[in-house]
């Protein structure tokens, strides 16, 4: 059988937490499948340097290529026009090279690579993650009244086109994103779309890894009583996540559960969440803020009654998985969340996963405070949900029928 050399292109890093979570895990079970993966990413300089030679290692060992490259942080739009000539210019070498059979490209800019070797007959994926032109807008990122963001905008969203066409495959993360690629297009893309979710390594997220004295000993270092109730928060407290609104739900919460702690799992600034808790007159001693390698993080989530996250529900986000949705369940602990976010809403017409809110008000979010401190989850029927909908095996053989699909 001759083994067929896939060029994985991502503009996030490895040694990100995304890049972790998210590419590194997948292209392992792809290697195992029988595909030779060369993989191309751009590395924020801080995070190679730490653990860069952990990550090549991971990546050695799984029969992975990995050509790492530094992403260029500075001068705005400058150095995302260099890291883009960068992958037009590896990429090509890179095929020249070794002859690939199939480029995968990891959302738009990646893309650019993709197109270069579509026109060498090379089958393109386009993986979009969703509608990042408007996600930059939507986080107000880009400042569409400025000349500038508006047209830097609008070519993006030709070139949204330009890869739609162009895929022989492309990639959504949700129905809903999907829907709205067919309905706006009119142009049927329903045989080359695959809806792959966020999915989560339910091995590593899963609570029956973690023993008793484990939690009673990382409880203790965190002064965290045995009888205590834990909200928790897991990742990025920045741009699309509503740091504000989840502190107004903590203070819901403490009128049920007036010992209630709320731990961040975050590498973010604590200082950040501090100044928020302060605005609401809450008690900083009760909220606990840790940073945790992917390793460590079921541990801490471990800790959790329940997980909160509320997102910022704007167009762009129906083509949005939250990572962390999956990875929660996994550990079978019940959401707390708000609709109008990717396919959320259709999981959580399941009342037995957690509460879902709708709008903001104090009178919704002391009602989903209530239920979460009166009503009983099973952690078998969330974690089952999980391994249905959000299992790492079922992404990988996913992705690998439509790499069989075009290149086999």
């Amino acid at each position: 059988m001759i083994i067929k050399k896939v060029l994985y292109i991502s503009y996030d890093g490895m040694t990100d937490q995304l890049g972790q979570s998210q590419v590194i895990p997948y292209l392992i079970g792809l290697s195992d499948k029988g595909f030779s993966i060369y993989l191309l990413s751009f590395e924020k300089k801080q995070f190679f340097v730490s653990q860069g030679k952990e990550v090549n290692e991971l990546l050695k060992s799984n029969n992975i290529n990995w050509i790492p490259k530094i992403y260029t942080a500075k001068p705005k739009i400058i150095s995302t026009i260099y890291d883009i000539i960068k992958i037009l210019f590896i990429a090509r070498q890179l095929h020249k090279k070794y002859n690939f059979d199939l480029v995968h490209c990891r959302s738009y800019i990646a893309s650019f690579g993709g197109v270069a070797l579509k026109k060498k007959k090379v089958k393109f994926i386009f993986d979009m993650r969703g509608f990042w032109a408007d996600e930059r807008v939507d986080g107000k990122i880009w400042n569409t009244k400025n000349i500038l963001f508006k047209a830097i905008y609008n070519f993006f969203k030709k070139k949204e086109k330009t890869y739609l066409n162009k895929a022989d495959y492309i990639i959504s993360l949700t129905h809903a994103g999907k829907k709205i690629i067919n309905d706006n297009t009119n142009l049927g893309y329903n045989d080359k779309i695959e809806v792959i979710p966020c999915c989560a390594d339910l091995e590593l997220f899963n609570s029956e890894n973690i023993t008793l004295i484990q939690r009673k000993t990382i409880k203790e270092k965190m002064g965290i009583k045995d009888d205590d109730f834990v909200l928790s928060y897991l990742g990025s407290v920045g741009t699309w996540y509503m740091l504000p609104e989840m502190m107004l739900f903590y203070k819901c919460l403490l009128e049920y559960k007036s010992e209630a702690k709320f731990l961040f799992i975050t590498r973010d600034d604590p200082s950040v969440i501090y100044r928020e808790a302060e605005k609401l007159n809450l008690n900083k001693s009760l909220i606990i803020i840790k940073e945790a390698k992917r390793n460590e993080v079921p541990l801490f989530l471990s800790l959790s009654n329940f997980s909160l996250f509320f997102i910022l529900p704007v167009f762009s986000k129906k083509a949005s998985s939250p990572t962390k949705f999956g990875e929660i369940m996994g550990m079978g602990i019940p959401v707390v969340c708000n609709s109008g976010i990717g396919d959320t809403d259709m999981f959580m017409k399941d009342e037995n996963l957690g509460v879902m809110i709708d709008g903001f008000s104090i009178d919704e979010m002391k009602k989903a405070a209530e239920i979460i401190t009166t009503k009983k989850y099973n952690p078998e029927i969330i974690k089952n949900t999980a391994k249905k909908f959000f299992s790492l095996e079922t992404g990988i053989d996913l992705y690998e029928s439509v790499y069989r699909k075009l290149i086999i």
